[in-house]
């Protein structure tokens, strides 16, 4: 995995600033496969930019532009999302949106209990279990019982609430309006 200095993170962000404004020695931004793990990234422009396998794990991105950027394959456990604009971004295939913050459009979290659980328009992690809602609605109370010894009962309880949450406040697909 890829790791970067400060300044060669600010290096890269400078040249990606220069791409979108479509400025001379201007490069679009290969992030892909990097560990920015806890990197401070709030307010950044990475629109368009490549992040796919990224590891952000609790990266701030509030408020960053992320408009068209590839994130498939990304790590976004505990990453903060506040604000930040996912329109058009990629978001298949993500590896894990364990405890991320959402930014209330594409990506949704909320608190149930005991279990964090986030969503984007297709899938759904609750806990360390992250699966597509279409298996999640489809689970049977045994493959539901094997994922924890607590999830039985707690799924009898939350999936009635968590479809109604899901139908009234749907996380919209990548550049779709809310």
């Amino acid at each position: 995995m890829k790791t970067y200095t400060s300044e060669q993170l600010a290096e890269i962000l400078g040249k990606h600033r220069s791409w979108l404004r479509g400025e001379e020695g201007g490069e679009r931004a290969n992030l892909s496969g990097a560990d920015l793990s806890g990197t401070y990234l709030r307010g950044a422009n990475l629109s368009g930019a490549d992040l796919r396998g990224t590891y952000l794990r609790g990266a701030d991105l509030s408020g960053t532009y992320l408009r068209g950027a590839n994130l498939s394959g990304a790590d976004l456990s505990g990453t903060y999302l506040s604000d930040a604009n996912l329109s058009g971004a990629d978001l298949s295939d993500l590896s894990s949106i364990w405890g991320a913050s959402g930014n209330c459009c594409e990506v949704k979290a909320i608190q149930c209990d005991h279990w964090p659980v986030t969503y984007t328009a297709e899938r759904m992690q609750i806990g360390c279990q992250f699966h597509t809602l279409t298996e999640w609605w489809a689970f049977t109370e045994d493959e539901i019982g094997r994922m924890d010894g607590k999830a039985l009962g707690w799924w009898k309880v939350w999936k009635p609430i968590l479809k109604n949450i899901i139908e009234l406040s749907p996380a919209v697909p990548c550049g779709a309006a809310p």
